[in-house]
């Protein structure tokens, strides 16, 4: 019986470290430019599965911004996000192009 009790606490501590962690990504990301760019320099982005209005955290280099979800994608293997020109611009990968991306 105390076996079983320990296997069931350790058994839901790991559900629930990864549950809160199942959130945080890590990939490439890169920015599009058209129709959806955000208004007003609004710091937008296209992501494959999370809620339309969820505020995502995005950092690069040393960076980290917060952006809107307002789109669906990035429909090219391997990107997980895709942002609007204001949100490259401020993460400063406008030159680069596709950066590897932490996502939480």
């Amino acid at each position: 019986m105390q076996a079983q009790t320990t296997l069931l606490i350790s058994l839901a501590s790991f559900l629930l470290f990864a549950f809160s962690v199942a959130h945080a990504e890590s990939g490439l990301a890169s920015y599009y430019g058209y129709g959806k760019a955000g208004k007003g320099g609004e710091l937008t982005c296209a992501h494959r599965t999370r809620p339309f209005g969820t505020v995502l955290r995005v950092s690069y280099s040393g960076r980290t911004i917060q952006c809107r979800v307002n789109d669906r994608g990035p429909f090219i293997r391997g990107r997980i996000v895709d942002l609007s020109v204001p949100a490259a611009r401020a993460l400063g990968m406008m030159s680069a192009g596709v950066v590897r991306v932490s996502v939480d």
